[in-house]
């Protein structure tokens, strides 16, 4: 029975992790360990001005078919 229970739970935050993954809400998450990786002797960027910059850089250009 305990193990059927860790076997579900284990499931809905595989789930829970594609469902971020997909929208994007794991984007900061993801930003900081490219970060970690990388060995920038910068300081990675606030939770905040993350998503700033990834909004500017979204919509700051045009967005249109024609």
């Amino acid at each position: 029975m305990k193990r059927s229970i860790q076997y579900l739970m284990n499931k809905l935050r595989q789930g829970w992790r594609r469902v971020r993954s997909l929208t994007g809400d794991d984007a900061y998450e993801r930003y900081l360990q490219h970060h970690g990786c990388t060995r920038s002797p910068l300081a990675p960027l606030s939770r905040k001005a993350y998503f700033r910059n990834a909004q500017q850089s979204r919509w700051d250009k045009i967005n249109r078919c024609c």
